[in-house]
This record gives C-alpha cells, structure tokens and sequence, in this order.
C-alpha cells in the first residue's frame, strides 16, 4: 500500500524494507509500540525522502536515534516540553519534526516547531500526511 502511494508522486525515494529486528529494537527502547501505520510503512520502505532530500519518514535506524536523543539530552530536556509521549518519525529539512502522539495512542500526526516548542496537529492519519507532504512541493504545506 505505502509504496504505491509514494509512486504516485515524482519526486518520492523509497528504500529496501527495515527488518523486523530494527522494528522491535524501537519498541523495545523506547518502551512504546511503533504505530500500525508507521510500522506497516517500514515494512514496506525504511523511509521515504520528498523533494529536495527531505526525509519525510526516517529510516527505522533514525526513528531510534533521533528519539533517543531527544529524550535524553539533559539541555533539551531543560528547554522544551517533554517528548516521551511523542514518537518522531520525519521532519521538513527545515528543524520541524513531525510526530505520534504516543501517551495516549493516536494515529494522529503532529508538527514539533523547533523554535517555538509547539506540537500541532497536521493531519489525522499517516496516509493523509503522506499524500499532503509527497504533494507539496518541497512547501510546508501545513502551515
């Protein structure tokens, strides 16, 4: 499913499926279930690049790195909002991050401003997400 949606879109670049085993090193890590859609999209692609490059879903490797970074780092911590209950799986090239909320489960996607340290809603599925950010351009669409 995830793949044909991609090659309706041009500019999209997919990878060889993530294993298994990089799926629960996540889960198990982070001590939170990988979303269905997500999980279901890794299966299919570890990530997906847009136009110009930006990794609208990251690999599986860098879902676990960039996550545990952020919620390890002791001077983020300090500045932002706590980001345990959110799952980071892309961003816009430009330092917006885009997110699950996790605590409590939602399919929903959520955009983290990195300057402003606010979480808004952009779309009420992964599928929805990917469609508007496969089609817009290199834009931020959800502004």
């Amino acid at each position: 499913m995830w793949r044909e949606i991609a090659f309706g879109f041009p500019s999209a670049e997919l990878s060889d499926p993530a294993d298994e085993e990089a799926l629960i090193l996540i889960e198990e890590r982070l001590a939170q279930p990988l979303p269905s859609s997500l999980r279901s999209l890794l299966a299919e692609t570890d990530g997906i690049n847009a136009e110009y490059g930006v990794e609208v879903v990251w690999t599986a490797e860098r879902i676990l790195a960039e996550n545990t970074s952020l919620r390890s780092n002791g001077q983020l911590r300090s500045l932002y909002m706590p980001f345990d209950p959110l799952l980071f799986f892309g961003d816009n090239g430009g330092g917006d991050q885009f997110a699950f909320v996790r605590t409590p489960e939602r399919d929903d996607v959520f955009v983290w401003d990195h300057e402003t340290d606010s979480r808004n809603w952009i779309s009420p599925s992964l599928e929805s997400f990917l469609r508007s950010a496969l089609g817009s351009g290199g834009e931020d669409w959800y502004r």
